[in-house]
């Protein structure tokens, strides 16, 4: 009974028995995710004594996961709880643009942190020479715009697709692989672009990540500071290993994984928009002696 200009999402295909569970926890994760960010977000504006490049990536980082889980929790909670499953197509398309450009600025940012703690530890004489304010701004910028070129032309494949069959998406939101797999015409040339992007973007970070903490590493090894760096860096790769495996693996999986269920791709590409974004705050901020110290000040 949708109208033609609408797309119905299933939520997740083989789980649609169980969408109070599902919905209990990804609620859980937005809830945690929101107040966390939020709670960053407040501390970095009102204190003006945090105004160090850390925490202006910081900034970014909670932007972007407040962005990425509110551009898609609300309307899987629809679909789970409410049993709302329709989506405007303009909605629709706008939310995937969302999604993907959002995780190519979180994948960024989390490269521009690696980096700023290579230079606060193995320079830390010359740290802010080298991130100053203008370095700072441009980094913050050059991440935007690789998200908005990377998904301009994706959009654009995506969109030019008619869709004239079924209308129901085998996902829980406007994921781009469960949408342009329902269009008349092939796909393949938004297939291709997708994951030959998505696999530069992300393989490219991840190198960079690994070798700026592999040198953060060799410096401090044999260090008095080196059970504290690891401490710090440690937690860091934790975080930054829950957002790229699932990641790839979910990027793979929606393009080359027909062997794997379709609920097990789906709830990977869920969790891997929202877990990350819940443990983001406590993990690069609130472990943050500064930061800490500022929000019990402020509460």
């Amino acid at each position: 009974n949708s109208s033609s200009s609408s797309f119905i999402l299933v939520g997740v295909p083989g789980l649609e028995a169980f969408p109070t569970s599902l919905g209990i926890l990804f609620c859980s994760a937005y809830v945690l995710a929101v107040v966390g960010n939020g709670a960053v977000l407040l501390v970095l504006g009102l204190d003006k004594a945090l105004q160090a490049p850390t925490h202006h990536f910081l900034r970014m980082l909670a932007v972007i996961d407040v962005v990425m889980v509110t551009s898609v929790v609300p309307t899987m909670l629809s679909v789970f709880w409410l049993g709302s499953a329709e989506i405007g197509y303009v909605a629709c398309f706008v939310q995937m643009f969302l999604v993907h450009s959002t995780t190519a600025g979180e994948s960024g940012v989390l490269l521009a942190m690696a980096i700023d703690r290579y230079v606060a530890i193995c320079h830390p004489l010359r740290y802010r020479a080298i991130l100053n304010g203008r370095t700072v701004a441009q980094i913050g910028l050059a991440i935007v715009l690789r998200a908005v070129l990377f998904m301009v032309p994706l959009t654009e494949l995506v969109t030019s697709l008619p869709y004239c069959g079924s209308r129901a998406v085998p996902h829980s939101y406007c994921e781009h692989v469960a949408v342009a797999s329902l269009a008349c015409a092939d796909p393949g040339p938004s297939s291709l672009y997708s994951v030959a992007g998505s696999s530069l973007i992300v393989g490219m970070d991840v190198a960079f990540v690994a070798a700026s903490y592999g040198m953060i590493l060799k410096a401090v090894l044999g260090k008095e500071s080196c059970w504290k760096a690891l401490s710090t860096c440690g937690c860091h790769l934790c975080v930054v290993l829950l957002y790229y495996v699932p990641g790839i693996v979910s990027i793979y999986s929606q393009h080359f994984g027909g062997a794997v269920p379709a609920r097990t791709r789906v709830l990977l590409a869920d969790v891997y928009l929202t877990l990350p974004t819940a443990l983001n705050p406590l993990v690069y901020s609130l472990r943050t002696r500064q930061i800490r110290r500022a929000l019990l000040k402020m509460l």
